[in-house]
């Protein structure tokens, strides 16, 4: 459901369950956690490329699969230390923090954990007919995979705000100017392989330095914000409001919720 393919020292990574949008099963995660690990140990590559098979990038968590089984809910949120990456967690960070440049090329919907893995990527290209939206608020959750880290790098604090809150896509266009893509694509592939032909022509050294400087820039408050991402969380999964979204989501009449604590 993760295809790994290196190609001319370029990892090129593929979310493949077009029929379900590419959603996001509990194997993909453990998949994807397992290939970044791959890429990290391998000296060779100059790049990593991730996508999505098919008509869109990716819908995001597939929540029907996950909450069927406690368990695994358990493994993606657990970490030993409140600032530690869980599995969720790893798979936006792990982009973030290889030494190489990062590129999701995006096409479709591109949607909650789908849009927060292509947060951990440096550069995000974007054909015309993609969408995008944070969606953990549909859910009565909030974003948990490190977007709370990238989105203020990324956006102004309305904006993300209005995102996360609201959890409705907003257009490729609307995207773009609020900082959310890098550059908006007739061809993404194309665009991306002419940018990997630049750097490659850089110092990989210089081009992990910099992207290390960068980081600490942009970043300097990332333990304490993945410890206050899965705590939030979990009090959000055992929260009564939480149970009334779950239970009423596919239904029509109006939601009453129970007073916020």
């Amino acid at each position: 459901m993760v295809k790994l393919e290196i190609k001319e020292h370029v990892a090129w990574i593929t979310l493949s369950r077009p029929e379900k949008q590419n959603a996001l099963s509990f194997e993909m995660f453990q998949q994807l956690a397992s290939t970044i690990k791959q890429i990290r140990k391998d000296k060779s590559l100059r790049a990593a490329v991730i996508t999505g098979d098919g008509n869109h990038f990716s819908s995001g968590l597939d929540v029907k699969s996950v909450v069927k089984s406690p368990s695994k809910i358990v493994q993606l949120l657990f970490k030993w230390l409140p600032g530690n990456q869980n599995l969720v967690q790893k798979v936006v960070l792990g982009w973030h923090s290889l030494p190489i440049p990062t590129f999701a090329l995006i096409h479709g919907n591109c949607f909650g954990g789908g849009l927060q893995i292509a947060l951990g990527c440096d550069f995000r290209l974007a054909a015309p007919s993609s969408q995008f939206a944070i969606m953990e608020a549909r859910w009565g959750l909030c974003p948990d995979m490190g977007a709370t880290i990238h989105l203020p790098a990324q956006m102004n604090y309305d904006d993300a705000l209005w995102l996360s809150m609201t959890a409705d896509p907003i257009a490729v266009e609307t995207a773009k100017q609020q900082g959310l893509i890098t550059q908006v694509c007739d061809d993404p592939r194309q665009r991306c392989l002419e940018m990997l032909d630049l750097l490659k022509s850089r110092s990989p050294d210089a081009l992990a330095g910099i992207k290390s400087l960068c980081q600490r820039a942009y970043h300097n408050r990332e333990r304490t914000i993945l410890a206050k991402e899965t705590a939030t969380q979990l009090g959000l999964l055992l929260a009564k409001n939480t149970k009334i979204v779950m239970k009423n989501v596919k239904s029509d009449s109006p939601i009453h919720f129970l007073p916020r604590k």
